[in-house]
């Protein structure tokens, strides 16, 4: 070929590569916003960067550990645990993501703008089955099994309203104590399961969040987990048959309390035989196609799984089940979750006026052991301490799953990420086609 025309066309080429390169360069910059990891997110080196996102026994109190802890690596606890599916359900990525948009009307706000401000380890967005943005902080990796503190509360009460369906569990409006009598001189065993659910026992409890003496949710626990009553389950009966006055009539408020889950939990394992973590495999787990392993912690008193906090999954396991609950408990034409227990644990309108949004809280209502938002449309979310979230939209098949490691937990919470996190859940049903009504 003559060099002047070989050059030509080289030069040719290699200007059409660079009119290419603007819009390839875009759309790898458009791929990086909604999958993969980042940098270090905001307060790093408070959360143990410097140290490899170390773990510790006590990381509630221990800001550097919390990264490291609750992504799997808390020693020194005894934990069960829950197999995957043999074939996982398919979780693929959508292949043209929308853009992300939150913020007030004058601000077009990014995902990572949301990653910059809030202490988020793991963000995973789901709409039709299709993930449309995986991100995770603090070199956290897709698999890590997360923390679920309170969100466990929802997982729970599933298993309880298929235990209900399956009729192991005769009836809601039966007492506690009729599936654990040797609770019955305590007021919580004289309790109907369905207050139990809506956590509305009447009796007194201060969940502060403090870890103090004067915190009963730190008292309960040292009767749970402390090693001196290792092997002592009597300490768990002991400790509620002292509890025999309430405060209010069952049934007539909301009050956040864990050890009403707890007393749920051991109900359902005494009503179906079997452990927790098996329920949750043989009902949960396996048919909804999770694809990585989880556990619970166990109790070092009585070995039972602690239901109130100590489930832990990978994020995409978390978006399955959010899925699950968004396609109202149905997989491939089968029934996982029986669906007028769902709709009787997560609709707004079938919740007596005190467990409502604005009555229960100024803000959410309270189904069985579900948050509900103040929309038309049906919209709930499992919530943990620490920014730990599942927010499900069933209509519009949209699901958003946060871990996350926020400073301050329950009554001493700063308000300020809470905001941000219901900004950017309202922004993301928004951009993908949601409701917010």
């Amino acid at each position: 070929m003559n060099k002047r025309v070989s050059g030509s066309l080289a030069r040719l080429a290699l200007s059409a590569a660079l009119l290419l390169m603007p819009p390839l360069l875009a759309s790898a910059q458009a791929a990086s916003a909604h999958f993969g990891a980042r940098g270090d997110g905001p307060n790093a080196y408070a959360l143990g960067m410097a140290q490899g996102y170390p773990a510790c026994a006590q990381p509630l109190t221990q800001e550097r550990c919390r990264v490291g802890s609750w992504s799997g690596g808390q020693p020194d606890i005894e934990r069960s645990d829950v197999a995957p599916a043999v074939s996982p359900r398919p979780l693929p990525r959508h292949p043209s993501p929308p853009e992300i948009r939150w913020g007030r009307d004058d601000e077009h706000l990014t995902i990572e703008d949301y990653l910059n401000k809030v202490q988020v380890t793991g963000l995973l967005i789901i709409k039709d089955g299709q993930v449309l943005a995986e991100r995770y902080q603090y070199d956290r990796k897709p698999g890590m099994p997360m923390r679920s503190f309170s969100m466990a509360k929802t997982i729970k009460a599933l298993l309880l309203g298929i235990a209900l369906d399956k009729g192991l569990i005769r009836s809601l409006d039966d007492k506690a104590a009729d599936y654990w009598p040797e609770i019955a001189p305590s007021a919580y065993g004289q309790t109907t399961l369905r207050n139990l659910l809506r956590m509305s026992s009447g009796m007194p409890f201060k969940e502060l969040y403090t870890w103090t003496p004067d915190d009963d949710i730190w008292v309960w626990g040292q009767v749970l987990y402390h090693r001196r009553n290792a092997g002592q389950p009597e300490r768990v009966t002991e400790f509620l048959n002292a509890r025999t006055e309430r405060e209010a009539e069952q049934g007539g408020r909301f009050h956040y309390a864990s050890i009403e889950t707890e007393i749920l939990g051991r109900v359902l394992i005494r009503a179906t035989g079997k452990s927790i973590t098996q329920l949750t495999e043989d009902w949960l787990w396996k048919p909804m196609g999770a694809e990585h392993r989880a556990f619970w912690v166990l109790s070092t008193t009585d070995r039972a799984e602690g239901v109130a906090g100590g489930f832990n999954a990978s994020l995409r396991d978390y978006g399955r089940l959010g899925m699950l609950l968004a396609d109202d408990g149905q997989r491939d034409g089968s029934t996982i979750l029986p669906k007028e227990y769902l709709l009787d644990a997560t609709d707004v309108t079938r919740q007596p006026a005190a467990f409502r949004p604005g009555k229960a809280t100024r803000f959410l209502g309270y189904g069985y052991q579900t948050w509900l938002l103040p929309y038309k449309t049906r919209t709930f979310a499992l919530q943990g301490i620490h920014g730990q979230t599942i927010y499900v939209q069933p209509a519009t098949r949209t699901v958003m799953v946060q871990t996350a490691v926020y400073s301050k937990g329950g009554g001493r919470q700063d308000p300020e990420p809470y905001r941000l996190r219901h900004a950017f859940w309202q922004g993301v049903l928004r951009s993908v086609g949601g409701v917010v009504d």
